[in-house]
């Protein structure tokens, strides 16, 4: 556990790397911004071509991003605490998968992005209310349970979405490709997940020290005075929808949720009231700086953001698997 004075420090280097993170992708693309003028921009001293560009093109997809990447990161925290599984993430209970159906069905009919997005919302909370309700037996329900019952439904989704693929025309298969692998291009308007993200981090820190003693095993926390129950079901449906606002407006973005909560408690411990707020600046900021690089590392072209967190991803988890300690936490 670290002392307090260490713990605010970590904080305020990662709120810092948050708004370098930020400064950074709205200097960075195929017209590069002085980060005097960006400054200037933002601040009302701006104007041109590239005010408009900072201000129309790159703010509102680096704070998409920014909240996007903080709720998959804070969507994992909790999915770990909940399942009391380190390979927990915000997928793991289908709620990408049932997204992933919805909007291929969207783009298949030819609907428009706002379509593709409904539908996509529609079915995150469908698979959602579906891995909930089936994860429940006569005695209630357990991690192992809700666990299992995810991993099949997303298995279910993902043969609808390769069925879906292989009947899709040949014109249709680069968006749905794109879809899949994340494009927070295809996202707009970033006030949906900003107020997402402060309303998720407003729910889930006055329960801290509940998922505190959570952490420790549901039999310790109920005799310690936790309603067990209901805080297992307020946490699953706080990730859950998390998920799906997240998936809705930029597609499957794999391994920030898997990461960054194990980064974070090497450096913070596991006190969830430091892990939370620290897991969503950490999360938000490698998402920004993984989608600067995914639009400018080949321009003009673009690259989904998705292969670039996975290229990142995999070889961090691959070292954090490699530590013993890590494995028993």
């Amino acid at each position: 556990m670290p002392t307090r004075r260490r713990a605010v420090l970590i904080l305020a280097v990662l709120a810092a790397l948050a708004g370098l993170s930020i400064a950074l992708a709205l200097s960075v693309g195929s017209i590069a911004v002085p980060l005097a003028d960006v400054l200037a921009t933002l601040f009302g001293g701006g104007g041109g071509v590239a005010g408009d560009v900072v201000l129309n093109l790159r703010l509102p997809r680096a704070l998409g991003g920014f909240a996007c990447g903080a709720l998959l990161a804070l969507a994992g925290a909790l999915l770990q605490v909940l399942l009391r599984n380190p390979l927990a993430d915000p997928y793991v209970l289908g709620i990408s998968g049932g997204a992933g159906v919805g909007a291929m069905l969207a783009i298949l009919f030819g609907l428009t992005a706002a379509g593709v997005n409904g539908l996509a919302f529609v079915g995150a909370l469908a698979s959602m209310l579906l891995v909930f309700g089936l994860a429940h037996g006569e005695g209630g329900w357990t991690q192992t349970r809700l666990l299992l019952t995810g991993v099949i439904v997303a298995a279910g989704c993902g043969a609808v979405v390769a069925l879906i693929l292989s009947i899709a025309p040949e014109q249709k298969l680069h968006g749905m490709l794109f879809w899949l692998m994340g494009d927070l291009a295809q996202g707009g308007d970033p006030l949906l997940p900003m107020i997402a993200l402060v309303a998720v981090l407003g729910v889930a820190l006055p329960f801290a020290r509940e998922l505190n003693l959570l952490a420790r095993g549901a039999d310790t926390a109920q005799t310690l005075g936790v309603a067990v129950g209901r805080l297992r079901s307020g946490v699953y449906l706080t990730a859950s929808l998390a998920t799906a606002i997240v998936v809705t407006y930029a597609g499957s973005i794999g391994f920030i949720g898997l990461i960054v909560p194990h980064l974070v408690r090497l450096a913070l411990g596991n006190d969830q009231r430091l892990l939370l707020p620290a897991s969503a600046l950490a999360g938000g900021s490698l998402l920004v700086v993984a989608d600067t690089l995914a639009r400018t590392v080949v321009a003009p072209q673009q690259l989904p953001v998705g292969v670039l967190t996975a290229l990142i991803g995999v070889p961090v988890f691959l070292y954090l698997l490699a530590r013993a300690p890590l494995a028993r936490r």
